[in-house]
């Protein structure tokens, strides 16, 4: 019996490391973390940024893994549910911003008008799937 919860640790672990090696790879690809640094004007701080982002990753890696307890209450989890939905719904947004998603998508059906209101609408989409699907856990 030890074994196979040796095994299904090693394979949990190994499957964290492809999903942030995938996640890194990206991160590199389209320069994020640079660009941040430069649209921040704190480049001196690379390698800090570098360094959180790895840290993060390996922390981030460990926690969905081992689900480790943190007593923080239900005023931390509603911060981490708020602070975990901001990071997901800028990454979203800046993604698309830099694979030039919508400029490319308003080109292609002619959209002149009403981008704000477009922009506005996923945003809430997005926020009413991720309340819907929080409620009833589907």
């Amino acid at each position: 019996m030890w074994i196979r919860q040796i095994f299904l640790g090693i394979l949990g672990l190994s499957s964290g490391f492809a999903v942030s090696g995938g996640m890194f790879a990206l991160l590199i690809a389209l320069g994020v973390i640079s660009r941040f640094a430069g649209k921040t004007h704190t480049a001196k701080y690379i390698f800090y940024y570098e360094d959180a982002a790895a840290i993060g990753g390996i922390l981030g890696n460990l926690f969905s893994v081992y689900r480790f307890p943190i007593p923080v209450g239900m005023v931390g989890v509603v911060s981490y549910g708020l602070f975990s939905g901001i990071f997901t719904g800028a990454w979203a947004m800046a993604l698309t911003e830099i694979v030039d998603a919508v400029p490319i998508f308003s080109r292609r059906i002619r959209l002149k008008m009403g981008m704000p209101w477009i922009i506005l609408s996923m945003a809430l989409g997005r926020t009413l799937g991720a309340l819907v699907y929080a409620y009833y856990g589907f």
